[in-house]
C-alpha cells in the first residue's frame, strides 16, 4: 500500500462520522440486534477495496465513526461512499468529516473494525 500511496501523489487523513438509521432493526447504525455489525462490515469491505487504511467503530451514540487515510483520490472515494452509499438497507442523514489534512506517511497498515 505505501508503495502505492506514494505514487499517487499526496496522501490524506480525515475523520468522520455517519448518522442515519439501519432500515429493518429500527434502530441507528449500531444500535444492536442482527445488523448492529453491518455498518463497519461494510465499511471495512469498502474501504479495502478502494485501498485505503485505518479504522471504523459503532459508537454508544448510535453513530458510526473513523479514520481513513491513502491517497487523496481514494480517500475522497470513500467519503462519498461514507455519504451517500453506506451499508445495504442504511439510511444515511449526514456525515460529518473532521481534521481532513496532508500527511506524510500512513498511520495504518490496513483497514479495520474497532470494539
Amino acid at each position: 500500500m505505501s508503495a502505492l500511496a506514494k505514487a499517487s501523489g499526496a496522501l490524506k487523513s480525515v475523520d468522520y462520522e455517519v448518522f442515519g438509521r439501519v432500515q429493518g432493526n429500527g434502530g441507528p447504525w449500531g444500535a444492536g440486534g442482527p445488523r448492529a455489525a453491518a455498518a463497519p462490515r461494510y465499511t471495512e469491505q469498502e474501504a479495502k477495496k478502494l485501498g485505503v487504511v485505518g479504522w471504523v467503530k459503532n459508537t454508544s451514540q448510535g453513530t458510526v465513526t473513523g479514520q481513513v487515510q491513502g491517497p487523496e483520490e481514494r480517500v475522497n472515494e470513500m467519503k462519498s461512499w461514507l455519504s451517500k452509499v453506506g451499508s445495504p438497507s442504511s439510511r444515511i442523514d449526514k456525515t460529518n468529516f473532521s481534521n481532513e489534512k496532508e500527511i506524510s506517511k500512513l498511520d495504518f497498515s490496513d483497514f479495520n473494525t474497532r470494539y
